[in-house]
């Protein structure tokens, strides 16, 4: 698999990203450089044709997550900064270049986005549903069967996070307005 001019800039900017939020000291800007990398991941989701992924990525990455960030931020007392960024040690460094080279190496095996010929979008199980869904589950649309019938209790337990996520944000808010 090749990289495309768009994935290859969205990969280099959720690194530069994560490499900031990682070693900012500056809290402030490394919670802004976090929501930065949430929202590129979840861009990258979307040109992956992911949309369902990448817009919980959206909404509990780039949203939820940084106003509880920042809300947390806006609590605590922020230190003197000398330095803008975190001192790491060459292993630490080491190591994590050793992960991302392992880890990248294995971009080339990856089929190209939309290849119908790969194991993912011609595979038995993908027949399997298209060929199955309406008969055991009686829903006209695969991609709803798949997610509300054969994976019911995972999407149920996807929706309980994000419905948790949202009442605490909004219970963290309420404490901030009375106080």
């Amino acid at each position: 698999m090749t990289l495309s001019l768009i994935e290859a800039m969205l990969l280099v900017f959720v690194l530069g990203c994560a490499v900031g939020a990682a070693l900012l000291k500056d809290t402030l800007a490394a919670v802004m450089a976090f929501a930065a990398y949430s929202l590129g991941v979840s861009v990258l989701w979307l040109v992956l044709q992911a949309p369902d992924v990448g817009l919980t990525e959206a909404a509990v990455g780039a949203g939820i997550m940084t106003v509880l960030f920042l809300l947390a931020l806006s609590n605590t007392a922020s230190p003197d900064v000398d330095r803008l960024f975190e001192s790491i040690g060459w292993q630490t460094a080491a190591l994590v270049a050793g992960f991302v080279l392992l880890v990248g190496a294995t971009v080339p095996a990856l089929p190209a986005i939309g290849d119908p010929n790969s194991a993912v979008v011609g595979g038995e199980v993908t027949q399997y549903y298209l060929e199955n869904a309406y008969a055991q589950t009686e829903v006209k649309n695969a991609v709803t069967a798949v997610l509300a019938a054969y994976r019911g209790f995972d999407t149920l337990g996807e929706g309980v996070v994000v419905f948790s996520a949202v009442v605490v944000t909004l219970s963290v808010l309420r404490r901030e307005v009375v106080a």
